[in-house]
């Protein structure tokens, strides 16, 4: 990523870069490898599926490009009696400033779901924040030694990953999750359009070694059964 960076400032532009929020605790932060706009999800960050939706979206960039940034900018100061406190700062975006020339430009908030990331990673605590992510990656790189063990299977290689990594299956993706629901287990994403018989898999702080192991298994019986 810092060769990358380098690159794009040598001829002039901007480095921007999409980073997992919850890796972030153990990864190297993208503004320590020169970005200069980051964006990422924060549905990791305390906030449950939910069938879809609402999730909140984190944006950052260097002070340069502060006031260019969308959407609206919190600032910490303190209060009248030396707290910590955090306020709405360069109001001259704001759009009941500015008008139509407002660089924020607000319609639904997701103050409500911003609250929850921000509850979640205050009751973790830097060092619990840490744990998560660590629990995330040994967890994935567990389930994907087991399915590189699994005749038919193989890990793509990737290089480096957190949570998410692909497989190339004995069969299509889409007959894979079909017999997988036999077992009671919704399947990964179908990549086949970018690696044959591709799937994407994904393991969590929050899966089991029971339910990696159960995954593993069933992946095993539908392989040696074609």
């Amino acid at each position: 990523m810092q060769s990358l960076a380098d690159q794009a400032h040598s001829l002039g532009t901007l480095f921007v870069a999409y980073a997992d929020a919850l890796s972030m605790a153990m990864f190297t932060p993208p503004g320590e490898y020169g970005a200069d706009i980051v964006a990422s999800e924060g549905q990791a960050l305390g906030v449950p599926p939910t069938f879809g939706g609402p999730y909140v979206g984190i944006f950052a960039c260097k002070q340069d490009f502060i006031r260019q940034m969308p959407g609206r900018i919190v600032g910490r100061t303190v209060d009248t009696e030396g707290r910590t406190a955090y306020v709405l700062t360069l109001q001259t975006r704001e759009q009941h400033i500015r008008r139509e020339r407002a660089t924020s430009n607000i319609c639904t908030s997701v103050a409500l779901i911003a609250l929850m990331t921000t509850v979640y990673m205050a009751a973790n605590g830097r060092h619990g924040m840490r744990r998560t992510a660590e629990l995330t990656y040994q967890k994935a790189h567990y389930l994907a030694s087991l399915i590189a063990d699994i005749p038919g299977y193989s890990v793509v290689d990737g290089g480096i990953f957190f949570q998410e990594f692909a497989v190339q299956c004995p069969v299509t993706p889409a007959a894979l999750n079909e017999r997988l629901l036999d077992h009671k287990i919704i399947g990964g994403l179908d990549i086949s359009d970018r690696v044959p018989n591709g799937m994407l898999l994904c393991a969590t702080e929050v899966n089991t070694r029971a339910e990696i192991d159960a995954f593993a298994t069933a992946l095993a019986e539908i392989g040696s059964s074609d």
